[in-house]
């Protein structure tokens, strides 16, 4: 089943922080006021879901969110019928209660869903905006009031987890990276509360093993397991310990790469 959360309109000092990259915002508010799917991409912990969570507050909109992954249907997504009480009863999934009751349904690593769950969503990211129910015979018509965001990984795609270019070609897009290296450190040590002197090797040491991705690692570091580290710094442990456990460890199971990785470290890390 699709793991979800809900959130009821927040504003004020509830709003969560982000610093903008470019004009993000300003894009997701036109294409949130012209009824426009948005699709985000870009590399894992760049602040792609914390981006959603922020626009949602700032617009005081419900926000649910749906965490894909490869047992995801669009049964799931839809709604299906459920026994209760000896019953046959019809109980709506996250993005069918989106359509009904309006705000933001956001479907975090859309590519990891199954391929059914796109020719679901085919219909809501048209001028039609409808959600047909097959199984009811029902058809949603999207209020104005509802809006509809994917997001996904490039570096993740192969032939056969990749977005189609008739399903991109239905979303307004917005890509992500990395923020530069002063607003970074900026970043996590508002969000760690560790001064910015000792978290700025630590951003040093996420460059240099980003510009490893592809080669030795799958996937550089985040900017969320930065923020672990100093959490984990902020606490008393020790460095080299720290960066081990949320920099290394979380990156390769492999002896060799986390030797290597571990020797970097070492390197820019006191």
């Amino acid at each position: 089943m699709a793991v979800l959360t809900t959130g009821m309109p927040r504003t004020g000092p509830a709003i969560p922080a982000y610093v903008p990259q470019g004009n993000e915002c300003r894009l997701f508010e036109t294409a949130w006021t012209r009824r426009l799917p948005l699709l985000l991409k870009g590399p894992t912990g760049c602040g792609k879901t914390r981006f959603v969570s922020h626009m949602a507050a700032r617009l005081g909109l419900p926000l649910v969110t749906v965490s894909c992954h490869d047992d995801l249907t669009a049964a799931d997504l839809t709604g299906r019928f459920l026994l209760k009480g000896g019953d046959t009863v019809w109980v709506d999934g996250p993005l069918a209660q989106s359509v009904r009751n309006g705000g933001i349904c956001y479907l975090d690593e859309i590519v990891e869903a199954r391929k059914d769950v796109a020719v679901v969503l085919h219909p809501l990211t048209d001028d039609r905006r409808i959600l047909p129910l097959e199984r009811t015979g029902e058809t949603l018509e999207a209020p104005s009031t509802f809006m509809l965001v994917a997001s996904y990984n490039p570096g993740y795609q192969n032939i056969l987890k990749a977005l189609k270019p008739s399903t991109k070609q239905r979303f307004v897009m917005i890509e992500f990276d990395f923020l530069p290296r002063g607003q970074e450190i900026a970043i996590v040590a508002a969000e760690s509360g560790l001064d910015e002197a000792r978290v700025a090797p630590l951003v040093d040491l996420a460059r240099k093993l980003r510009a490893l991705k592809g080669q030795d690692i799958e996937e550089g570091v985040s900017t969320r397991l930065l923020v672990y580290c100093a959490c984990l710094m902020g606490s008393g442990m020790p460095a080299r310990e720290a960066v081990l456990a949320a920099l290394i460890e979380p990156l390769t199971d492999e002896p060799d790469v986390k030797a290597a990785l571990t020797e970097i470290a070492s390197a820019v890390i006191a």
